[in-house]
């Protein structure tokens, strides 16, 4: 790839692209401007290819620019969120539950989602990093380039605000049971 070959450029996008695309569009809500932030963000792998590390994976660094394009246009205007789900429909589902239950299911994560992004950006990134991608908070601190105590008060402070937002949400509270008898766990509640 450093000695322009774009066939390995092309297997470099064909590696990184789904994990690049998930933050982006994780932190945007909106599948246009993550496709957007995708291609941005390998065009600038291809214009810096003759200084990217060989040594090191680049998706840490492809990580960090995606992130600072999403939060540039996050600063522009507020995006609307839809739940990734609405993208997804049909590939993974569980089959087991019943139809009410499913858009039950459903209508939590929409309304979770919903909370993660009204999240400032940099607690938005750390919880769809360490929830949605699965990272530990070790590979989340490295990836955004920040402390590990960092990425736990981030995470501490975004799911308290998320869990503020819940249960002041009428319909968290109406359809899950009434505001204030049980925690919410909005842990279990991100996918």
């Amino acid at each position: 790839m450093q000695r322009d070959d774009l066939d390995a450029f092309e297997a470099f996008f064909m590696r990184y692209r789904t994990s690049i695309y998930r933050t982006a569009y994780g932190l945007t809500g909106d599948a246009q401007a993550a496709e957007e932030i995708l291609q941005d963000t390998f065009a600038r792998a291809y214009q810096r290819r003759h200084i990217l590390r060989t040594d090191v994976s680049p998706l840490p660094w492809l990580h960090r620019v995606a992130l600072n394009l999403c939060y540039s246009r996050l600063g522009r205007r507020r995006l609307p969120s839809s739940p990734i789900e609405d993208e997804v429909v049909g590939l993974v589902r569980d089959r087991a539950t019943e139809p009410a239950e499913h858009a039950e299911q459903q209508e939590l994560r929409r309304i979770v989602r919903d909370g993660v992004a009204h999240l400032p950006p940099k607690h938005q990134s750390v919880v769809i990093l360490y929830y949605l991608h699965g990272l530990s908070l070790q590979e989340t601190a490295e990836l955004l380039d920040i402390r590990l105590g960092t990425v736990k008060s981030r995470l501490h402070y975004a799911l308290r605000a998320l869990r503020t937002r819940l249960e002041g949400d009428r319909r968290f509270g109406g359809a899950y049971g009434e505001v204030g008898t049980e925690p919410v766990d909005a842990e279990e509640a991100v996918p």
